[in-house]
């Protein structure tokens, strides 16, 4: 049986009282072997009962102490126990819940409540130290063909292949989220238009080489289309969103596997 660190304490606290009351006895039996019953002075005769008292009262104190107290006060650390597992076990799966509201369940990534939490708070922080902010939308080209050429299944692997890309070729600082079917976001703090387009096109590029095997002899490949935008320390996230989404619309229609700004 385990015990807590409350029982431990209290045990030592029993193991006083009977070495108290172990002393006691030997008191006793000592002061008594030197008188016979006839010979005991009054003194010594009082202090004996002052003893006998005392004896008495720790012998009740440890048998009150082991037999009701102890038990409560395990009962209290069994309880206590418990409630700590339960609110431990309610503690993680309000994490859990919480990550899943916040995580896109296909591909891992954020999605698109996180997403605009995230934009809104680099907003922020970021109007407070004058840095700049860009975002970038992406969209796979064509995929409504793939999903009716080769299934959903298909679809559902190009869309978790595209996500790991972007995870790989994103900063660990910046926000990348799926915030529709096949369209995802990042945002890139600290960066300005040329090198938030640089970024793009690395990602865009990457892309461009993935190859998924459908089988012995089908292999697809796929390209992206990428607007993006750097924030003008005034507009609001929605604006700013409006005007990348502006920009990958641009792309689309200017021929795709682009990059737009």
């Amino acid at each position: 049986m385990r015990l807590h660190r409350t029982e431990k304490s209290f045990m030592i606290y029993l193991v006083l009282l009977l070495g108290a009351a172990v002393c006691a006895f030997w008191a006793n039996d000592v002061v008594f072997a030197g008188f016979d019953s006839q010979s005991v002075p009054d003194e010594i005769a009082t202090g004996l009962i002052a003893l006998r008292v005392e004896l008495g009262l720790l012998c009740s104190a440890i048998l009150v102490g082991t037999f009701h107290f102890y038990p409560l006060l395990r009962r209290q650390t069994l309880e206590h126990g418990e409630w700590r597992e339960k609110y431990e076990t309610l503690n993680q799966k309000s994490q859990t819940f919480q990550k899943a509201a916040l995580t896109d369940p296909m591909t891992g990534l954020q999605n698109r409540r996180y997403f605009d939490d995230a934009l809104a708070q680099y907003m922020e922080e970021f109007s407070r130290i004058e840095r700049p902010l860009g975002i970038m939308l992406l969209d796979i080209d064509h995929f409504k063909s793939i999903n009716d050429t080769h299934g959903h299944d298909v679809g559902d692997e190009v869309i978790k292949g595209l996500a790991n890309t972007i995870r790989d070729y994103t900063r660990h600082h910046d926000i990348a989220a799926r915030v529709g079917g096949e369209e995802f976001a990042v945002v890139a703090p600290n960066v300005g238009i040329a090198e938030l387009e640089k970024m793009a096109n690395r990602l865009r590029l990457a892309v461009s080489n993935l190859v998924f095997n459908l089988g012995d002899t089908v292999r697809l490949k796929i390209t992206i289309s990428v607007g993006i935008a750097i924030w003008d320390g005034e507009e609001t996230g929605a604006k700013l969103y409006k005007r990348a989404d502006g920009n990958l619309y641009n792309a689309k229609r200017g021929g795709r596997n682009k990059v737009c700004a």
